[in-house]
Formats: C-alpha cells, structure tokens, sequence
C-alpha cells in the first residue's frame, strides 16, 4: 500500500511538473532571440548589425511596463506612448542605469497581442507592420539595440518593444554597478540571463520534479 502510493505520489508530481512546462516554452531568453531576428533581418538588406545593449533593453522593458498591461493603447487610433521625460525620471533609474548615460533614441518598436509566440513570428507579424516598420528596423543611423518581451504579471497579454540608438558601446545606457538590473517579470536582451515571461512557473517546475525524484528514489531504497 505504501509502496502504491509513493508511486502514485510522484507521478502526480510530474504531471504538476508537465503542466507548468507548458507554461514556460518561453525557454531561454525570446528577447535576445528577437535581437537576433532583427540582425539577422539587417543583414538581409545589406545594412550592419547593432549591438545589444542590456540597459537600452532593460529601459525598453520599463516602457513596457508604463502601459501598465493596456493592449488598446498601442497602435491604432487610441494609441499613446509614455511622456519622453519618463526615460530620465522613471525608466533609468528603475535599471540601475546612469541618467547621464542616456542617448537619443533612434527608433521603437512596440507590438501587443494577447496570445504569445515565438520571436521570430512577434517580429514578422507583430513588430514589422507595414513598411515604415522595416525603414526603422534598416536604418543606418542606428548603432545598438535592446529588445524586451513581458506579459501583464507574467501572462497575456504579451507585449514586445525594441528601442534602437545611437549611441557608443560601453557609454550609453551604463548601469551604476557594471552589472545589469534583472526584474520581474519580464525579459530584456543582451543580459547574459535565462529568461521566462512565466518566471514563477519555472519555479515550480523545477521543485515539483526535484520532489518527484526524491519520492521515487525514497522507494528504489525501501526508505
């Protein structure tokens, strides 16, 4: 009977284990798969790669959190973007970035939806909307990239932005310590960092299998 129902025991385990799997298919980090999406994009029409700036792109992932998970407000007719003196007084100061540090963005890029997909499809069928899309994504004033993806409290619906600037590597957009500021949730590129828009769903996961090992081998040794 014991024996039952540890068995039992740790295969509901990994089901709970499966189901939050679900939840996090958004494995890695999608926001420096979107950098290189749009790269690769640049490539094709002949103009240079920028490179990824991790404060530029944990300041896009601020910009998304100023709309405060309200899809209606981007694009179309009732569309609104965040005051410009928002990127000083709120933006870089939440990412630990140096105020002084900030330069002129170049571009964005900003779509919503309410069900998630992968980063190439956000760039191909959310960002590149009609053709003054592509003229920001090719422009060739542009020299770094930062790219976020975030849901409203880590679910739908699912915003994507991409700021684009001119600025220097290494003194634009220069985090105080050196190191980037990772909040959730929400993922920014070009942070070294495994990321999830369902970060607390990778949590569980990860413990429920843990715990579902555990159970199994307390068994194979008669524990």
């Amino acid at each position: 009977m014991a024996a039952s129902t540890l068995w039992f025991l740790s295969l509901c385990l990994l089901s709970i284990s499966a189901l939050a799997d679900v939840h996090v298919k958004v494995t890695d980090n999608p926001a420096d798969q979107l950098v290189d999406v749009l790269n690769s994009n640049r490539t094709a029409h002949k103009v240079s790669t920028l490179y990824d700036n991790a404060g530029l792109a944990c300041i896009a992932l601020q910009y998304i959190k100023a709309y405060q998970g309200d899809c209606g407000a981007v694009g179309g007719s009732d569309a609104k973007k965040p005051p410009e003196s928002e990127f000083a007084q709120t933006f870089a100061p939440n990412c630990d970035v140096q105020v002084s540090s900030l330069t002129q963005i170049t571009g964005r890029l900003l779509g919503c939806q309410t069900k998630y997909v992968k980063p190439s499809e956000a760039f191909s069928e959310i960002l590149m909307k009609n053709q003054k899309s592509i003229d920001i994504v090719t422009d060739k004033n542009h020299t770094e990239v930062g790219a976020a993806v975030s849901g409203s409290d880590g679910g739908s619906p699912y915003f994507w932005c991409v700021l684009f600037s001119n600025g220097t590597t290494n003194s634009s957009f220069v985090f105080e310590g050196g190191e980037p500021k990772i909040s959730r949730p929400g993922c920014f590129s070009g942070a070294n960092d495994q990321c999830s828009g369902t970060y607390r769903s990778l949590t569980l996961h990860t413990w429920s299998y843990i715990v579902a090992i555990l159970v199994t081998i307390g068994y194979a040794t008669g524990l």
